[in-house]
């Protein structure tokens, strides 16, 4: 096609759209913000493989599975996704809002056509599909959006509700719900790049300006005037604006209030590319690759914090110079870990702009709404508005103040522990750790920059509040009295005098028979071993008391089923629902070579998910909360219905008043489940039990011991030593039990989030690992991908594609 332009236009026009300095929300790029929880991401530099790591400001970087090497990555509401090199797969993770930093990851696509230009909007996943015609592809598409459009696009974008793409002739083509208002917003006008915000979109002409179409509530489209090409890198939030100025790369901002303003994060600094989502800014500085952030503001200079990240590679990888036209990144090859370069970024002269006739739409040309336009009277109105508005936010600081005075005087009483135990028979005493606990003061909270103008804030706080009023209001009323009291004739009675052919298991506190009682119940009864040794467990861990004081309160459908309890002179004895098929470590470490009636990832994963409700009950619904102390799989019971209950109360104590605070008690439980916090700094806190259930997951998947011997050398191996180093690689086929028939898709891609979820679960550090409440997530998630395959109960699927289409 023949195109009328001078030589030096068409040389300048060329050399701008080679320039790759242009990211943003929703483009693909090496860093990107989940804008809901301000968490953001990058690929590492110097590192093979070139893996993910996220952080938050105030708190360390923390790795993102699976460790494998990723090219880009893209960021959304409340996920980002990351294209792995190659282009033939990538991966989403979910972000909490929690401090947690947990998050479940889902492989989203994994097929034989090359992707590039991941771009994720607010909910939605696109990427260009480089095959023989070329298309634009979706993934969670919520109806507004096609499958696909066939066609050859470039600078692919994605806002809140649609995404945008820029055809061969530059013009722009947007898709999904918002999608016309925008195109129609860039009608005849020849676009090099575009970048999305929330519900903008800035881009570069091809004659080299800045301009910036769409909402303009927080003066997010005022973009300043500028020469042509003065404009690089762009990032766009959803009140607020950011692009890099040539030919220093620092940053000028502009937005993020009613009528917006202007800001230069920084200072001096230089950057190499820059990021936005929600009101925070993130860009990577020239210096050293750190990443230095900032929120939207009215300051003339924002606070920049840096990120604890390590070095983040500053531009996409490529696999040869062949495919740079401008030269290579200095140094490109060794950021690349020797797996590619870095394609150095054009840069056309600056050119000053011709009169306003002839040049292309521009901020300084684009017509101004009445409101922004200055006047004294405006300015009066302005003054005035913020007269009002001070004494307004000072009458309520000062009504805040007086609050705090007063809350802090007369709010001084402790609240009430709903499930503080109140047995204590025949001198025997609740442990002094369970009634005065020890409890360091948790972290301090660090004013962050990365909370979302949208709201987000609020919703930590309303989520948080919430789990408070149902802890609250679910707590003493899920108590139940307490139980029945038996003699010890009946008892023995019901067991045939503790006959040997009775005797089913074990415990922390003794033996466990099955009775039946004279009302024809079966029931499971525990008796306390009489020998010296066993009296000095029992006086020392008080493993009756604490157990009768929590199972008579405790009732919930997950949690094993109380009955009742004996006291007669020396004998403790403790009466139970009968968990008809026993413990799920019988079934899991059966000497038979199949799996027995465990024999689908679909029941398996149900069964983790029965465990994982009655923990979070525990945790999130006691108030303080319930430290179980000995989560294993045999401490998992299956009723007849192959329904789990978490069982044995022994151990457990009542968790730390101060929420992320620890118990300092000597260590106790099971080795192979014990949190290394625990056993080595005896820190405990409810993230103790996560260790131990992330053990029995692995568990689950392997069919391997907590504690094995190696095949070859006869050693003993730990199965988290065994399972997460090939988990994290990514081989976890490698893993999983072979008893069991190989997984069809769906049930790929559960077992996939079941062990990611595991390897969280058993950080060294308890900060790291999930709450019971995101691995309960996590399973109803994964389950509900083996019922959408059929194989909860046992059938199989015969589609042998793997190729994973939505997000849950």
């Amino acid at each position: 096609m023949k195109i009328s332009l001078t030589a030096s236009t068409t040389a300048v026009v060329f050399l701008a759209v080679l320039m790759a300095n242009v990211e943003g929300l929703g483009s693909a790029t090496t860093v990107a913000i989940v804008a809901s929880s301000g968490t953001v991401c990058g690929v590492l530099a110097d590192f093979k493989p070139q893996s993910i790591q996220c952080a938050r400001v105030g708190q360390s970087a923390f790795p993102v599975l699976p460790n494998i090497s990723f090219s880009s990555v893209s960021g959304g509401r409340n996920f980002f996704c990351g294209l792995r090199s190659g282009g033939l797969s990538f991966f989403c993770w979910t972000v909490n809002n929690s401090s947690s930093f947990f998050l479940p990851v889902k492989r989203v696509y994994k097929g034989s056509v090359l992707l590039t230009d991941l771009s994720v909007g607010e909910d939605q996943i696109s990427a260009f599909e480089r095959n023989t015609t070329g298309k634009v592809t979706w993934w969670r598409n919520d109806g507004t959006f096609p499958e696909s459009v066939a066609g050859d696009f470039v600078s692919l974008t994605s806002g809140r509700k649609f995404s945008c793409g820029i055809g061969n002739s530059g013009g722009v083509i947007c898709w999904g719900g918002r999608g016309a208002e925008i195109q129609r917003a860039f009608a005849n006008i020849s676009m090099m790049s575009i970048v999305a915000g929330d519900s903008h979109v800035c881009g570069i002409t091809i004659s080299g300006f800045l301009i910036c179409r769409g909402s303009n509530s927080s003066g997010q489209l005022n973009a300043p005037s500028g020469r042509a090409f003065e404009f690089s890198g762009l990032a766009l939030g959803v009140n607020h604006s950011c692009a890099i100025k040539q030919p220093n790369g620092t940053v000028l901002c502009w937005g993020g209030g009613a009528g917006g303003w202007r800001f230069s994060p920084g200072n001096d600094t230089m950057f190499e590319t820059i990021v936005a989502g929600g009101d925070l800014t993130c860009g990577l500085s020239t210096a050293n690759f750190t990443v230095l952030c900032w929120k939207a503001d009215s300051s003339a200079n924002p606070l920049v914090t840096v990120l604890p990240l390590p070095k983040i590679i500053p531009g996409i990888c490529v696999l040869s110079e062949n495919s740079c036209k401008c030269g290579v990144f200095p140094d490109s090859e060794s950021l690349c870990s020797g797996s590619g370069v870095i394609c150095k970024s054009c840069t056309p002269p600056l050119v000053e702009p011709p009169p306003p006739s002839s040049v292309s739409p521009s901020p300084a040309t684009a017509p101004q709404s009445p409101d922004s336009l200055p006047s004294s009277s405006k300015i009066s109105k302005g003054w005035l508005a913020f007269a009002i508005i001070g004494s307004v936010g000072s009458f309520a600081g000062l009504c805040t103040i007086l609050y705090c005075i007063w809350k802090g005087i007369f709010r001084h009483k402790k609240v009430h522990n709903s499930v503080q135990p109140t047995i204590a028979g025949h001198g025997t005493t609740v442990p002094a750790a369970a009634t005065n606990n020890t409890v360091e003061p948790s972290s301090i909270t660090v004013n962050s920059p990365f909370t979302s103008p949208s709201g987000s804030k609020s919703r930590i706080f309303r989520r948080h509040g919430s789990r408070i009023i149902r802890r609250q209001r679910s707590g003493p009323s899920s108590f139940k009295e307490r139980s029945q009291e038996f003699s010890f004739s009946d008892l023995a009675a019901a067991t045939k005098n503790f006959s040997l052919e009775l005797k089913i298991g074990a415990g922390s506190f003794g033996t466990v028979y099955k009775g039946k009682l004279p009302d024809g119940r079966e029931v499971a009864i525990k008796r306390s071993e009489s020998s010296s040794r066993a009296k000095k467990l029992q006086e020392k861990e008080s493993a009756f008391q604490s157990e009768l004081a929590f199972l008579s309160r405790l009732h919930h459908k997950h949690l094993v089923g109380f009955v009742g309890y004996c006291e007669e002179r020396e004998e403790r004895l403790l009466v139970y629902e009968y968990m008809k098929n026993g413990a799920l470590y019988d079934h899991l470490h059966a000497r038979a070579a199949d799996a027995g009636k465990l024999n689908s990832w679909g029941i398996r994963i149900k069964v983790l998910l029965d465990a994982s409700r009655g923990i979070d009950y525990l945790h999130s619904y006691a108030v303080p909360p319930i430290i179980h102390r000995d989560i294993k799989s045999s401490n998992i019971l299956l009723d007849g219905d192959w329904v789990a209950r978490v069982s044995d109360f022994g151990l457990s104590l009542m968790g730390p008043e101060v929420e992320g605070g620890h118990l300092a008690i000597k260590a106790a439980g099971t080795m192979g489940y014990m949190d290394p916090e625990y056993y080595g700094l005896q820190h405990l806190t409810t993230k103790s039990d996560v260790y131990g259930f992330g053990v029995v997951m692995l568990e689950v998947l392997t069919g391997k011991r907590a504690i094995f011997r190696d095949g070859e050398s006869c050693d003993p191996v730990s199965v988290v030593d065994y399972a997460v180093p090939r988990i994290a690689d990514g081989e976890i086929a490698r893993v999983l039990d072979q008893r069991v028939p190989t997984p069809a898709p769906r049930e790929a891609e559960a077992l996939e989030l079941v062990a990611y979820t595991a390897v969280h679960c058993v950080s060294l550090e308890g900060k790291d690992r999930p709450a019971m409440a995101d691995v309960v997530m996590n399973l109803e998630s994964a389950l509900a991908l083996c019922e959408a395959s059929g194989n909860v109960s046992g059938s199989r699927s015969s589609n042998n594609s793997i190729s994973f289409a939505s997000l849950d």
